[in-house]
């Protein structure tokens, strides 16, 4: 197979996978990234916001190399394996005369070009639609039991990329429908069901957390035409760039010969118009969408190769397209040569004054999953977040991050309140404060429970809540006070307030390890004049409250 591939092929993807390693190695890690090497520091069959697949990566990435490039190394391994089965799926005649052309529309593509060397969930998920349309294109044409089996492994390992995926292979079956008949097809399926048990093990396991958040508790805000619509519109113009005219004129000349063809139509189409109506209910991130890429880079090629016209109006702008990216890619290494500070600036000198201040101290941030492994990954000291009712849960809400720090002396960062101790400037200007505590301590896996998912706002009604306990201590009541968020339709909080909680069994002075108490409360008076939701949290040794409970509707 490799043989097959010409020798300028081999040059241009050794240039790429050079190019993409050198700034593997010299850009600083982006906070979402930081955020999947805590991921890796601990694998398991599933994460708070995401499948695996990126925490194996950067896991796999770490055997090879140390610091940033032991995070993405794999990354940029995948991204020249994606490049190769792409070449793989073009059958056209004349591609060995025009590999230049194929190296420039693929790495002109803004994402598919920054995924090269980012190790983010779309990495994987990129390079798996790749192997999953060359397995599928074999597929079609001899199905054999060796190649479901092949195919149902290729499916969970895009499932394990993005629950995004789903998208990849619902909108591939239904251009091609005959599939339901085919009993190659279910085993398949089977395979692939198989293959993701564990992942659906760790769903039930972990309360449905993931899905609970994306699905009904991600905050979200009042539609706006510019913000949604329009920008979902500004992101696909983003996700090609200047060739975006011609990438989609070429998309909507396309007419599929095949049914292998008609999968890539109909998986662009697909995607675009789901995150279209998407747009009308929330925003659309450039990077949902960039699994097109996958489809378009083979629809442009395939069509510039027919039309010479098409082909010098493409190359042009695919070659400035590079040009401006290669010059930001410069700007990630090089703050000033970049329009703005990015994710990738500045991280190693806060992390380094602040480490300077504590050293060995744990260090607990307030209400960020982004700052606390960024910190631990380049001072190589512990340090977690602290999430509040005014935050969101993340992994660090469901692992033993919270354990690791119980009755030590920590160091508590914060961007909220001025501390008369410490004080750290940002190069985005942001500022943060910190301060001792000796002895740190906190609750924050004690769950509220409120039977109803929707109640009256009625101030004047009592209401019951259970308080579940699941460590292994006992915990006074008087280390407890309990608080209440209003949040709006959009489940955004707007207003924080305290509220008396007694308990009905007044003679309880203390919760037992997985006890459940139940207490009496009523909705405390609010500025908001028709709040959407409610939830409840709780202060542990007068820290803020906690994110203890479940989005309560209120009617």
């Amino acid at each position: 197979m490799f043989q097959k591939l010409p020798k300028l092929f081999f040059f241009l993807l050794g240039s790429i996978l050079i190019l993409n390693l050198l700034q593997a190695y010299y850009t600083e890690l982006i906070f979402d990234e930081a955020y999947y090497w805590y991921y890796a520091k601990n694998l398991d069959w599933g994460y708070f916001d995401h499948p695996p697949m990126v925490a194996w990566l950067i896991k796999a990435s770490s055997f090879f190399f140390k610091d940033e490039l032991g995070v993405r190394f794999m990354s940029c391994v995948f991204s020249a394996a994606t490049l190769i089965i792409l070449w793989l799926l073009i059958d056209h005649q004349k591609k060995k005369d025009y590999v230049l052309h194929f190296f420039v529309v693929a790495f002109s593509m803004t994402l598919l070009n920054a995924y090269g060397f980012f190790t983010l969930p779309d990495t994987p998920l990129l390079f798996f639609t790749a192997l999953f349309l060359l397995v599928y294109k074999r597929f079609i044409t001899s199905p054999s039991v060796l190649l479901s089996l092949v195919l149902g492994v290729v499916m969970a390992a895009l499932m394990y990329s993005k629950y995004h995926a789903i998208l990849v292979i619902v909108f591939v079956l239904l251009s091609n429908l005959k599939l339901i008949t085919s009993k190659y097809a279910w085993l398949a399926v089977f395979v692939a069901l198989l293959c993701y048990a564990p992942h659906f093990v760790w769903l039930y396991e972990n309360d449905f957390v993931s899905i609970r958040y994306h699905l009904f508790e991600r905050p979200n805000q009042a539609y706006s035409f510019n913000k949604f619509t329009l920008g979902y519109f500004v992101n696909l113009m983003a996700i090609f760039g200047l060739t975006f005219p011609f990438a989609y004129y070429i998309l909507f000349k396309s007419r599929p010969q095949n049914t292998f063809n008609k999968a890539l139509v109909y998986l662009t189409y697909g995607v675009l118009l789901f995150f279209f109506v998407s747009s009308f209910s929330k925003r659309v991130q450039t990077q949902w969408i960039i699994v097109i890429s996958i489809p378009m880079v083979l629809i442009v090629f395939n069509y510039i190769l027919e039309n010479e016209k098409i082909r010098k109006w493409f190359f042009g702008l695919a070659i400035a397209n590079i040009i401006i990216l290669l010059y930001l890619r410069v700007g990630l290494i090089y703050e000033p040569f970049f329009p703005i500070v990015f994710e990738s600036h500045g991280n190693k000198e806060w992390v380094d004054r602040l480490e300077y201040d504590v050293w060995d101290i744990p260090v607990v941030f307030e209400n960020s999953y982004r700052n606390a492994p960024m910190y631990e990954f380049y001072s190589g000291r512990k340090a977690i977040s602290l999430n509040n009712i005014n935050y969101r849960q993340n992994q660090y809400s469901i692992d033993d991050a919270e354990a690791s720090v119980q009755h030590n002396r920590v160091f508590y960062v914060t961007p909220y309140t001025r501390i008369a101790g410490f004080a750290y400037p940002r190069s985005n200007g942001q500022l943060f404060y910190g301060e001792y505590i000796e002895h740190f301590e906190s609750f924050r896996r004690l769950k509220c429970i409120v039977e109803k998912d929707e109640l009256e706002f009625d101030l004047n009604k009592t209401l019951v809540m259970k308080v579940y306990n699941p460590y292994k201590v006992t915990i006074p009541l008087h280390k407890l006070k309990f608080g209440l968020a209003y949040l709006n339709d959009y489940k955004e909080v707007r207003d924080v307030r305290k509220i008396v909680a007694s308990p009905i069994d007044t003679t309880i002075l203390a919760l037992k390890s997985n006890d459940t108490v139940n207490f009496t409360f009523k909705l405390p008076k609010t500025k908001m004049e028709n709040p959407g939701y409610f939830r409840l949290g709780i202060s542990e040794n007068n820290l803020p409250y906690g994110l203890n409970g479940n989005n309560i509707k209120l009617k």
